[in-house]
């Protein structure tokens, strides 16, 4: 037989053996990332043993790819992939092998739904060039509604598309501004400014302390600390007494002269967050 069962595997001599798998782009729970891991329950890589990625790197993958060629070598295999061979072939389909799935088919609806919206446009204009009526070729994106009704088809109002972030048991609460925050968190730390002013006449009877995570050993880096908080004190100078004080105001003006100050100093703009306590 051309075609054996993974259980199969074991009874023919390695050199007669091919396997197609998933994995090309290093994805987390793929067959051929388990190989190479070693946690497939039915295939084991061996020294000796050959493995072709036929595909380019998508962008965005290189490291996921490159761990798993890595883990590949280290276990004896030999991997060919694109870097090193002309070895690429493509996964997408050419126009002629289009038009030939749509002779077969002879749809009566076509809706093209792969690629970006240039390769809609041309998809779609394959099928209109094959002789379909034009009322039955529909582009459509994320979120159309597409009614079916009387051997018709027509777009509906739109819905919301795309994609859904799930933190912990949230599920689409995360927003642009929490994910900001959260990179910002990740690439250059935060700073939490605490400063007790009096309820009555705005003067300040605690701080400025400045606590810092992530963003500078404050131990050896304390004199850009305390230069932040003369800034600080400055910002208060600055207020008109006894005026009550505008505490958003307030914290907004120190967020924005410390973001421009650690910036110029040490080129880092790390998550700022003022809290005002009134006492």
């Amino acid at each position: 037989d051309l075609e054996i069962t993974e259980k199969q595997i074991r009874h023919y001599p390695d050199d007669q053996v091919a396997i197609i798998t998933t994995g090309s782009q290093g994805e987390p729970m793929s067959a051929l990332t388990r190989m190479a891991l070693d946690q497939h329950k039915g295939i084991q890589i061996k020294e000796g043993d050959t493995v072709v990625f036929s595909s380019r790197f998508i962008p965005g993958n290189q490291k996921a790819i490159t761990s798993v060629i890595n883990k590949l070598y280290r276990m004896g295999a030999d991997v060919i992939y694109e870097k090193i061979s002309d070895i690429h072939t493509s996964g997408h389909a050419r126009r002629e092998e289009l038009k030939f799935m749509l002779g077969l088919v002879k749809p009566r609806f076509f809706i093209p739904i792969h690629g970006e919206y240039r390769h809609l446009v041309k998809h779609a204009q394959v099928a209109l060039n094959m002789g379909m009526d034009r009322d039955n070729v529909l582009l459509a994106e994320d979120g159309n509604v597409i009614r079916f009704e009387n051997n018709q088809m027509a777009l509906e109002t739109s819905v919301s598309a795309g994609r859904v972030l799930v933190d912990g048991k949230g599920v689409g609460d995360v927003g642009e501004m929490i994910l900001r925050d959260r990179r910002k968190l990740s690439s250059h730390g935060m700073v939490l400014v605490l400063l007790g002013v009096d309820e009555n006449t705005g003067e300040t009877v605690y701080g400025p302390d400045i606590i810092s995570r992530g963003f500078v050993f404050e131990n050896q880096n304390r004199h850009i600390l305390q230069d932040a908080e003369c800034i600080i004190l400055e910002v208060l100078d600055e207020l008109e007494r006894p005026q009550p004080m505008n505490y958003a105001a307030v914290e907004s003006d120190i967020r924005r002269r410390l973001k421009r100050f650690f910036y110029n100093v040490i080129g880092r703009s790390p998550l700022i967050v003022p809290v005002i306590i009134s006492l």
